[in-house]
């Protein structure tokens, strides 16, 4: 294989080597087919396989209760900000949320179309630079569930501690999450959870596939009929196969979970994705010339945006990163800067050579 790029993308993000190593290996004849798993029908008796044995690994990673189903769908994390209130709210409802950067925003947009939206907590007056504290929350008391974004992958705002809602006093609220950039980097107690949500491409498999994690109980009580395709409890019914799924990120995602379990599960990449982030906040925190913009108690360990000491020079730090192997190192166009995104599959070595390169751009332009 030629050199690998050290790619700092926000997603669709760095896979590991040794699971796109196996899906080339794979690619022209999977399981002695003579035909890509591409090719294959999801029906079919090997690709039930696929999917069975992604499903049972998945709920190895996150220990995930029997009273809760997974769903491979698709459509993205931005589908699920519609799908949310229609399967668990409806008109004259009303659904909290805490606003904690863009996606945020889009969620809060989008569920406004289907019912009423308490934004029950916000951060934009401090430019999104922190999540707000529970005891500061204005919690709806009959909301049909409250909505968190448990990573703001523009922002690197990330929720550290979720909220126990029987202990805040909504033990009838489920908790709902878009874990779309922190989906298993690691472990979670499921059943603090109503509902769980998150778009593959970050740290799951390439684009187009959505996994939900949904609470038994949570499923057919929609107060309108739904289109069949956003339906949780017709797409449960239906194993997920009300019509062809993503074949292949279900597949690819499959592969990722199995390499989860190889690194020794979720408590492990924890720690490695903690040594990560404490490297890259470390080399930001002791220079006089980058600047994190975000609190270190809710700093992320996926997303960590930085800023020069002069917005003048991006272009050049950013030239001469890609000269030396690191991409997709430009901020998102709303926030500009930096943005490193240290995934699951980033390694210590790419954060450390980012980080001498860093110091080096330091020492001759600070």
């Amino acid at each position: 294989m030629s050199k690998r790029s050290f790619n700092f993308s926000a997603g669709p993000a760095a896979l590991p080597d040794a699971v796109l190593e196996k899906a080339r290996d794979e690619l022209l004849d999977f399981d002695g087919l003579g035909a890509s798993v591409m090719e294959i029908s999801h029906r079919s008796k090997q690709f039930i396989a696929v999917a069975e044995r992604a499903e049972a690994n998945l709920r190895t990673l996150l220990s995930i209760p029997d009273n809760y189903r997974v769903l491979f769908l698709q459509g993205g994390a931005t589908l699920q900000f519609a799908s949310v209130p229609m399967n668990l709210s409806g008109p004259g409802k009303t659904a909290d949320y805490i606003d904690t950067g863009a996606w945020s925003v889009k969620a809060i947009k989008e569920a406004g179309k289907f019912c009423s939206v308490n934004v029950a907590a916000s951060s934009k007056a401090d430019n999104y630079n922190h999540v707000p504290v529970m005891d500061t929350w204005s919690l709806s008391k009959d909301a049909s569930y409250l909505h968190v974004c448990s990573n703001e992958t523009i922002g690197g705002v990330q929720f550290h501690d979720f909220p126990d809602m029987a202990a805040l006093g909504y033990s009838d609220t489920p908790l709902v999450a878009d874990m779309s950039s922190d989906f298993l980097s690691r472990p979670l107690d499921i059943e603090k959870f109503g509902l769980i949500y998150a778009g593959a491409q970050k740290n799951v498999a390439p684009a187009g596939l959505t996994i939900v994690i949904v609470r038994d109980d949570l499923m057919g009580q929609a107060s309108v009929p739904l289109p069949a395709m956003l339906d949780y409890k017709v797409q449960a019914d239906a194993g997920s196969m009300s019509n062809t799924p993503a074949t292949f990120p279900w597949y690819m995602a499959g592969l990722v979970f199995e390499w989860l379990l190889d690194q020794g599960g979720l408590g492990a990449m924890q720690a490695i994705n903690a040594k990560k982030a404490a490297t890259l906040y470390g080399a930001i925190d002791n220079s006089n010339f980058y600047r994190c913009p975000v609190v270190p108690e809710n700093r992320s360990a996926m997303n960590v945006p930085f800023t020069l000491g002069n917005a003048d020079l991006d272009g050049e730090f950013l030239s001469g990163a890609a000269e030396r192997g690191m991409l997709n190192l430009k901020g998102h166009r709303s926030v500009g800067g930096m943005r490193a995104s240290i995934y699951n599959a980033v390694s210590q070595t790419a954060v450390e050579a980012l980080t001498d390169y860093m110091a080096e751009f330091e020492r001759s332009h600070g």
